[in-house]
């Protein structure tokens, strides 16, 4: 009994065990490349990117269906109606009787835009039956084997012509939007990234704060003990491992805090801890103002929407100086029709049939209106034309900006890199002079001051180096560490 108890008690044990193992946190290291890749793959705001686009691709492919022909069939069987109407007869007497009739129709036709005129041609054939219900009933069908016909409206604003410069255009903008979308959320991955390795950052230098202020006041307590340092100094000291020790608690607490977010934006579900690792690899490059303006008229979404508005404010114009003027309309149709009592006899000997209508409008007095609205439109197009003028300007200077400021980072990152390194070379220098009672405590605060400041810069100049590449990248949707064009792919927004 005692055995097979103690069997019970080892399986058990070894069973919380392997539990305990089994969610015990491991730890995943990040780079700033792995952040940008999951948050491109999968935080909110590049689905949020995705969905956007897929509503300007569904936009696009409806407009492209538009110019397809269109294929209708349409039936109906049958159409019953019971009635008493009123005939006239031969003799001119009036006379009421009960009908009862059943219609059946059925018919099928193909439409087609003609997007550099604005008209439209069709093509249908429809077969109708009849059934006169009585005593007796009497069938009888008429068939339209084919008709052929034009709609063409004569100089009247054309909105198919103008849909297809402008359409494709809005699609492409599109494209371009997307791919920013995407760069912006590489930015805000940066952000993210450093916003947790500068809180990672300041935990470490708060520990190790920790750790050597309660190093120095053991070594302290000795010495006072000793008599060779004054208590002053010893108050001084267990002053700074008190502060050391609050400082270190509220930097872990604010180190889990910017980790959720972290991990909330790239949701991740899992109960792994993350440790970010710096980047250790600033790309030496230079980039050409010329260069990087070229390539964002090229690939930027503004230069596509200048051109957009351009246009769209011509087809306002055209609009606002073709409507409310004459205009005529051509309306054509040839055809073969025949009505028989039998179905197979309403297709033998087609009769042809015609029809021509030409519409014409003339507005005589309209007050000035047609006048006005061109004038409105024409102001407008001045007004837009002018605007986009100055947004190319502002754009083309944003640009250079921001060249400036990334090619000046990098010296400025290697001189807060050089910082750091004297900062904590120099706090170690003035610990051991301290140790060994050269220098005051003051002195020694002073540079573990300037060491953790030094350090914390060199993170924030790490931090604007890499938000000002990813900017870059976005305004002029180029990637200049591999210099290659950023290009869209349909298949990764599928």
């Amino acid at each position: 009994m005692n055995k097979s108890k103690t069997i019970f008690f080892i399986i058990i044990s070894l069973f919380f065990s392997l539990n305990n193992f089994a969610q015990e946190k491991k730890i995943v290291n990040l780079t700033l490349n792995d952040v940008v890749r999951i948050a491109k793959e999968q935080s909110p705001d590049a689905l949020m990117a995705k969905h956007k686009f897929k509503s300007s691709y569904w936009q696009y492919r409806t407009f492209k269906a538009n110019y397809l022909p269109q294929v209708n069939f349409s039936s109906t069987l049958p159409d019953f109606s019971k009635s008493i109407d009123k005939i006239t007869l031969s003799n001119g007497d009036d006379i009421f009787i009960k009908r009862r009739l059943a219609n059946s129709n059925m018919s099928i036709s193909v439409a087609q835009k003609i997007g550099l005129t604005g008209g439209q041609i069709f093509l249908n054939s429809n077969v109708r039956r009849l059934d006169v219900i009585g005593d007796s009933t009497n069938t009888s069908y008429l068939t339209t084997p084919i008709n052929i016909g034009l709609s063409q409206p004569v100089f009247a604003y054309n909105p198919y012509k103008w849909e297809k410069k402008i359409e494709p255009l809005e699609y492409e903008e599109a494209k371009r939007i997307y791919l920013e979308d995407m760069e912006q959320v590489a930015i805000t991955a940066t952000n993210y990234f450093f916003d947790m390795l500068l809180a990672q950052i300041k935990t470490k230098i708060q520990l190790l704060n920790k750790t050597n202020n309660d190093t120095l006041y053991k070594i302290a307590q000795g010495r006072y003990n000793l008599g060779t340092i004054a208590e002053n100094d010893l108050l001084q000291l267990q002053l700074s491992l008190l502060n050391s020790n609050t400082n270190y608690e509220n930097q872990k607490l604010n180190l889990q805090m910017k980790r959720f977010k972290l991990k909330s934006f790239l949701r991740l579900k899992d109960n792994d801890i993350i440790n970010l690792i710096p980047p250790d690899k600033i790309f030496d490059i230079e980039v050409n103002h010329e260069k990087a303006i070229s390539e964002a008229r090229q690939n930027a979404s503004d230069f596509i929407a200048f051109n957009r508005k351009i246009l769209e404010q011509e087809r306002e114009v055209s609009r606002a100086k073709l409507e409310n003027r004459f205009s005529a309309n051509i309306y054509a149709v040839y055809g073969l029709t025949q009505s028989a009592d039998g179905f197979q006899e309403a297709y033998k000997n087609p009769l042809d049939q015609e029809q021509i209508r030409f519409g014409i409008q003339v507005p005589i007095i309209d007050w000035g209106l047609a006048k006005g609205k061109i004038k409105m439109a024409e102001s407008n197009q001045q007004l837009v034309q002018t605007s986009v003028e100055q947004q190319q300007i502002d754009f083309n200077q944003n640009i250079f900006l921001k060249v400036s400021r990334f090619n000046m980072q990098k010296s400025q990152l290697l001189i807060a890199a050089k910082s750091d390194t004297v900062a904590q070379k120099r706090y170690m220098v003035t610990k051991q002079r301290y140790l060994i009672g050269k220098i005051s405590i003051t002195e020694l605060n002073i540079a573990q001051t300037e060491k953790d400041r030094a350090k914390e810069s060199y993170i924030n100049t790490l931090w604007t180096y890499w938000t000002n590449y990813y900017e870059l990248r976005k305004l002029c949707l180029y990637d200049f560490i591999n210099d290659k064009k950023i290009v869209f792919n349909l298949e990764n927004v599928k």
